[in-house]
Order: structure tokens, then C-alpha cells, then sequence
């Protein structure tokens, strides 16, 4: 298989369900937060299920075309990570039982006490992540994705007054910046 740029009509498909997925990861930021105390478990669990179905589907038009021009199914399946494919419909795994047990501060589930792994691994990082949790978030990586992605929802639906009202006001804030460098251009006077 030659190296080719990706063709255009393929590349503004994967930016359009890319551009979808951000949306559904702001939607989920968006139901964390307090105001949506009586939703945020639906609508958590629709839009990052939404968001990983679209992704999905790019991943899965970009191997439709690699197969396509002839990519060997060895390669693609490589490139594909699939043993890293888990099915949502199986259900929470003993990673995800044993980061929550961490998270939550209970006692680790018997799959974790193994040391070395995976289950032991996410039971650790959910005690990591608990202890920093008492702590306003620090990570200025974090608080900008977060502020852009608040920002950029709300520049695209014409909605940036309802920012501080739901978002911790230092969040708010550099929502609202981002929200204001993505106003369209007007053009120049002549």
C-alpha cells in the first residue's frame, strides 16, 4: 500500500464524526456537574457511549478504506488494537469493579488483590485519584480541554451567557475566552 493523503471526501467524513464525538465528550463534562444532579447518570452513560460509537465508526471507515487499497488484515488488525476491543455488553470488568471499590474508598475487590495486575493496577488508581479529588483541580491540561470544550459548544450553539451557569466560575471563565477567539471574523472595511 502506497503512502497517500488521505482522500478529501474521507477526510471531512472523519473530521464531521470526530467533530460529533467532542461534542458528546462536552455533554458528558456538562452532566458531571452539579445542575444536572436528577440526569447525570443517563445522560453521562448516552453521550460517552455516543461519543465512543462515533469514534468508532471513524475508526472503522478509516479501516473500510485501508482494506480497500489493499492493507493486508494482519496489518489492520494491528493498527486496529483489537485486543484491546472490550464489548460494552458484557458490562463493568473487574478493572472498572476494582477502580470504583478505589475510587469510593471501599475495601478491593478479591480479582485486585493480585499484585501486578490489571484489576490491582485500576484499584490503585482509583485510590490515587480519590485522594486527589478532595483538591480543586490543578492539572492546567485538564482545565483548558475542559474550558475548550465548553467554550467551543457553547461559540457553536450561540450560548456562551449560559457558561456561569453551571460551570465552577474559574472554568467559566477561560470558557468564556475560548468562546470569544472563536466569534467569526467580521470581514474588513473597505
Amino acid at each position: 500500500m502506497e503512502d497517500t493523503q488521505m482522500p478529501e471526501p474521507l477526510r471531512r467524513a472523519i473530521h464531521q464524526l470526530v467533530a460529533e464525538a467532542v461534542q458528546n465528550c462536552q455533554e458528558v463534562l456538562t452532566y458531571t456537574e452539579p445542575f444536572a444532579a436528577h440526569d447525570w447518570k443517563r445522560m453521562t452513560l448516552y453521550r460517552a457511549t455516543d461519543a465512543a460509537d462515533t469514534l468508532n465508526m471513524a475508526a472503522m471507515l478509516i479501516a473500510a478504506y485501508c482494506q480497500h487499497m489493499g492493507m493486508n488484515r494482519e496489518r489492520l488488525e494491528s493498527y486496529l488494537q483489537l485486543c484491546q476491543e472490550r464489548d460494552r455488553a458484557a458490562g463493568p470488568g473487574d478493572g472498572e469493579w476494582a477502580k470504583l471499590a478505589g475510587l469510593l474508598g471501599e475495601e478491593a475487590p478479591a480479582s485486585a488483590t493480585v499484585p501486578q495486575t490489571w484489576p490491582s493496577m485500576q484499584f490503585h488508581s482509583g485510590q490515587r485519584v480519590a485522594k486527589e479529588a478532595g483538591r480543586p483541580e490543578e492539572d492546567p491540561q485538564k482545565l483548558f480541554t475542559e474550558a475548550c470544550l465548553h467554550g467551543l459548544r457553547a461559540r457553536l450553539s450561540d450560548d456562551v451567557d449560559s457558561l456561569g451557569d453551571y460551570l465552577p466560575p474559574h472554568v467559566a471563565e477561560m470558557a468564556r475566552k475560548v468562546a470569544s477567539v472563536l466569534q467569526e471574523p467580521q470581514p474588513a472595511p473597505a
